[in-house]
């Protein structure tokens, strides 16, 4: 494929662009720590929001949707679609609660919530642990599909891709802080979004595909256009859409989806200028994410289908790629292989800005769990702003290395979904429970941690062993790691002594006040089964005019409208 001059301007003035926003924003950022990690906490909802988006819009998000369409149909998606339950808990039980506590990060929680040796050794070790190891998987993650864009669209080699994309976000990450993050995802959204619609529609329109009712009559794709599984096959329905629906939303703990929020979801809400702001930052990101973004990434991988039927046929027309990256996610780069000069430029641009996005969240965040959580807490605590900056900026290059060196042993996107969730197994119910059950300790974090690691850990080496031990399907995999998890933190929690009175008396003082820390839980309840049910009317309203059934469509457009009215009337009865 030949990238023409016009792609290479467009493609070198972006990069040129963010990079000069983490030059501009350099000075503020490098004032102090909370000025570097949360930007003053004065940011406004839309722009958080924005960037939560962006974040989750890695490189590797359509190559993983593809994947899956080509794998299981529309109707895939629910392994990921069934978040968003966790995400409107977050909206209208915890983005307030996060925003009153008034802490740097999501880790310094911790020692808010519980005392003794016990709370701080959990600080600092999931400093490490998911600000270090498990941040390090996901960006390793998102290298991967960077690895096999850069072959498809330049015939870079691994090491060449993983330089080129690395230097640019490293330089605005570590040079402009958390507001040089927030301001270039912002331009990353735009141009990730105009991309990707402007892609699908040429895609479509090509004469290989006939337009957009020639390609959903295909038979070979209408197989593949159900938005909900057929439920009169359970091999289909119960791992698809009743485990992540029943299960899998509030028992797992996943990077963007965490329970009860965290993570850079947290770090967001933490900067946000009020409670306020934090909500609806969330509230728009749910949107977003879930309705407004995956319909593009969904038609090209049901495209995708017509051009490259079978594994086959992407190796043939990539013979020099390592045949352990040919996977369905590698459908996604391929067919933009498709797009003429210029347009090829802005939609390559879009990944680029999806991968530097998510990358750059990712150091970040990780970053702010080393300086503030482990290193200014554990190593030197008389460390100077200026100190933990720098630590701040020489952690973030450091995380990128190893991210990169990581990336060159995965083969695809789902493999490494698939093990965050059941590492996360399990865990997910105490983090909701943690606010509001006073008898949850360290003990039962710790518990949690580490049952939810070790049953991860068998699995994985389980399904690497030439004749496994047990022969388990995934699904019932992540169903077993979260019914002994959970059980087990449970356990742990009645056999040991709560935390400190004192403890207790002041984290409640200062999240809850006076008031009941169950005060307003019916309007909240409301607003989250409204938030639920308007999102997924979003997103099926618009597969719906896609797919040309106009009335449903509009019938679903109005249960929306109705469900943003409660949600409004909601907010207002819980200000």
């Amino acid at each position: 494929m030949t990238i023409s001059t016009l792609d290479w301007i467009i493609i070198i003035f972006f990069l040129v662009l963010f990079a000069g926003i983490g030059v501009y924003v350099s000075k503020q950022a490098g004032k102090d720590s909370k000025a570097f990690f949360l930007s003053g906490r004065n940011m406004p909802w839309w722009l958080l929001g924005v960037s939560m988006v962006a974040t989750t819009f890695a490189a590797d998000t359509p190559n993983f949707v593809a994947g899956v369409i080509r794998e299981d149909g529309v109707f895939g998606n629910w392994i990921w679609w069934s978040f968003l339950l966790t995400g409107m808990l977050t909206v209208f039980f915890y983005a307030k609660l996060w925003r009153k506590s008034g802490i740097t990060t999501d880790l310094e929680f911790y020692e808010l919530r519980y005392s003794g040796k016990s709370a701080a050794f959990l600080r600092g070790f999931r400093a490490i642990y998911l600000g270090v190891f498990f941040n390090i998987v996901i960006m390793a993650n998102v290298c991967l599909a960077a690895i096999k864009i850069g072959h498809v669209m330049f015939g870079f080699t691994t090491f060449q891709t993983l330089f080129i994309a690395s230097i640019v976000t490293v330089i605005y990450s570590t040079l402009g802080g958390l507001k040089g993050v927030l301001l270039t995802d912002f331009v990353q959204f735009i141009i990730a979004m105009v991309g990707s619609i402007w892609a699908t529609v040429h895609i479509v329109n090509m004469p290989e595909i006939g337009g957009i009712s020639k390609l959903l009559s295909t038979p070979e794709v209408a197989s593949k256009t159900t938005m909900l599984p057929d439920f009169s096959n359970p091999e289909l329905l119960i791992p698809l859409l009743i485990i992540p629906l029943a299960v899998q939303w509030w028992s797992v703990w996943y990077p963007g989806a965490e329970p009860g929020g965290g993570g850079y979801i947290a770090q967001r809400m933490l900067a946000a200028k009020d409670e306020k702001h934090a909500t609806w930052a969330v509230l728009f990101f749910n949107f977003a994410h879930y309705a407004l973004r995956p319909w593009p990434w969904i038609i090209i991988g049901l495209a995708s289908i017509i051009i490259f039927p079978n594994l086959d046929s992407l190796q043939a027309a990539f013979p020099n790629l390592e045949a352990s990256f040919v996977k369905n996610d590698l459908s996604y780069p391929a067919m933009l292989t498709f797009l003429p000069a210029g347009l090829l430029g802005i939609v390559i641009t879009s990944l680029i800005a999806a991968f530097m996005s998510t990358i750059s969240t990712h150091l970040n965040w990780g970053s702010s769990y080393v300086v503030n959580d482990f290193y200014a807490r554990f190593i030197r605590k008389e460390a100077s702003d200026k100190e933990q900056v720098l630590v701040g900026r020489i952690s973030t290059v450091v995380m990128m290395i190893l991210a990169a060196l990581l990336a060159t042993v995965l083969e695809e996107a789902r493999d490494a979904f698939n093990l965050m969730l059941q590492i996360g197994a399990g865990t997910g119910l105490l983090f909701i429970l943690r606010w509001f059950w006073s008898r949850i300790n360290p003990y039962s974090e710790i518990a949690a941690m580490v049952i939810s690691f070790g049953i991860a850990l068998f699995f994985f080496i389980n399904g690497k062993m030439d004749v496994p031990m047990i022969e388990l399907a995934g699904h019932w995999q992540l169903v077993f790691g979260v019914v002994a998890t959970t059980l087990g933190w449970i356990i742990v929690t009645l056999l040991t002594k709560p935390t400190d009175e004192n403890t207790l008396n002041s984290f409640n003082s200062l999240i809850f006040g006076n008031e009941s820390k169950f005060k307003g839980f019916g309007m909240k309840i409301l607003g989250f089964f409204c938030g639920v049910i308007g999102v997924y009317c979003t997103l099926f309203a618009i597969g719906n005019f896609i797919y040309g059934k106009t009335l449903l469509a509009f019938g679903l457009v109005a249960v929306t409208v109705l469900c943003g009215l409660v949600i409004i009337k909601s907010f207002k009865a819980n200000r």
